[in-house]
């Protein structure tokens, strides 16, 4: 599955189980699992602070268009992007299909 491709569906997905969320992982690269193994982390860098702002307002645009809203921080160059669903607690897919969705993004092409 092109998880790029594909569009978040409305809420109420189940929780991913390992082996899909291991399946989906191997699908995005530079993505991690945070600390407490229920969100998706990826650190963006850029060449300078309208870089990373030009790739935070696309984000969010598309975040919108999904219906999908990641937790995101941006410090001059770097933005760092959190992924999980509020209302599960968890993963689901709709967190691969943001996740492959913001990395294919123009914007997403930084300098690291």
């Amino acid at each position: 599955m092109d998880l790029a491709s594909m569009h978040c569906r409305p809420r109420g997905l189940p929780r991913l189980n390992e082996a899909a969320l291991e399946d989906g992982l191997r699908q995005l690269a530079g993505w991690t699992r945070a600390e407490d193994g229920q969100r998706l982390r990826r650190t963006f860098r850029f060449r300078d602070f309208k870089a990373a702002m030009a790739f935070v307002d696309a984000m969010a645009a598309l975040a919108e268009r999904e219906g999908h809203h990641p937790d995101f921080s941006v410090s001059w160059n770097t933005v760092e992007v959190t992924l999980w669903i509020y209302d599960a607690a968890a993963l689901t897919e709709n967190d691969l299909v943001l996740a492959a969705r913001v990395s294919a993004l123009p914007e997403a092409s930084g300098p690291g």
